[in-house]
């Protein structure tokens, strides 16, 4: 059972890591921050549309949570892709993806802060394999550019701790749909992000894009807005719905190596030290659900009366497409 909710996670991170190539190319005609917004708005779009077929006007609501959905919207969405695309300006991509790479320890440490529950052990170990992993492949087994990350690590530094919290706070809203948790959060994330990126516009740290830009574009937009930001996201807080924040946590090592991945399709011949550390990096990830299997199954709580309800609690975003 667990390896079928471990699909959602894994189908999140492959989005994401193939984004990165093919967003690429749209950077030389939108600047990031205004793509970046662009794509969230039409996203935003999207998955109120969905709420709304779904759950209703009323799941529009936020239940008296609002300050709570606000600030993790806006440290999940607007916070780690503003910051991360600042950083961009700072130091290479290589090295931004290896910060993304530190996300499960993030996590941990942010669901031992605000719950008080320690990392487990073993799950802290194969965490530091995985990303040992993930700076081989990154780095090449060169480590010596690292240390003088400057301005870019600390931007990066933001933006994980606030995916890491975007990610923790998804379970505490248990009795929202994954859907009704994503479209709010990315509601207050593309609303900062609108206005950040209309500042920015004012102000000439950036350009308006022209029409012609936004189509050349297109395809690129149409797979990061429904593929990484819909359909990913979707899967994303499903899998920590069901396999928990630390747990799910650990795919995000596989973001940089999907996109390492990717590069050597498309003709990039990765050396030895690359091939070891995306092998250390599955090895982790294998162990870490062999570690979560061990654990001594929870008891089966009394069932309750179901509300009368013609929707599902938990959506799966794959089924979404396919029907």
């Amino acid at each position: 059972m667990r390896s079928r909710h471990a699909t959602f996670p894994l189908f999140a991170v492959l989005s994401w890591g193939v984004m990165f190539p093919v967003l690429a190319s749209a950077l030389t005609r939108v600047d990031p921050l205004n793509l970046t917004t662009v794509r969230y708005l039409l996203a935003t779009a999207v998955l109120v549309a969905l709420l709304l077929l779904r759950e209703g006007p009323g799941a529009l609501r936020s239940g008296g949570r609002a300050v709570e959905v606000v600030v993790l919207g806006v440290l999940g969405f607007a916070g780690f892709n503003v910051l991360t695309n600042l950083a961009l300006g700072h130091a290479a991509p290589q090295q931004i993806a290896l910060f993304v790479a530190t996300v499960p320890l993030v996590t941990q440490l942010v669901r031992w802060v605000r719950d008080g529950v320690r990392p487990r052990p073993a799950l802290l170990v194969v965490s530091l394999f995985a990303l040992l992993g993930v700076g081989l492949v990154i780095t090449r087994g060169r480590l010596d550019g690292l240390g003088q990350f400057g301005v870019g690590g600390l931007l990066m530094i933001g933006a994980v701790l606030g995916w890491a919290v975007y990610t923790h706070g998804a379970s505490r809203f248990a009795d929202w749909s994954p859907l009704r948790y994503t479209t709010l959060t990315a509601v207050a994330g593309t609303v900062t992000m609108l206005v950040a990126s209309a500042v920015a516009d004012r102000t000439g740290l950036q350009h308006a894009p022209a029409a012609a830009d936004l189509v050349a574009v297109a395809p690129q937009l149409a797979y990061a807005v429904l593929v990484a930001a819909v359909l990913a996201v979707l899967a994303w807080n499903t899998g920590v719905r069901r396999l928990g924040a630390a747990d799910a946590a650990l795919f995000m090592n596989l973001v940089p190596v999907t996109t390492f991945v990717v590069q050597t399709a498309r003709g990039y011949r990765p050396g030895v030290v690359e091939l070891v550390g995306a092998a250390l990096t599955i090895a982790a990830l294998v162990a870490a659900n062999l570690v979560t299997r061990s654990r001594p199954a929870a008891p089966t709580p009394a069932p309750t009366p179901a509300a009368v309800t013609d929707r599902p609690a938990v959506i799966d975003p794959i089924a979404l497409v396919s029907r």
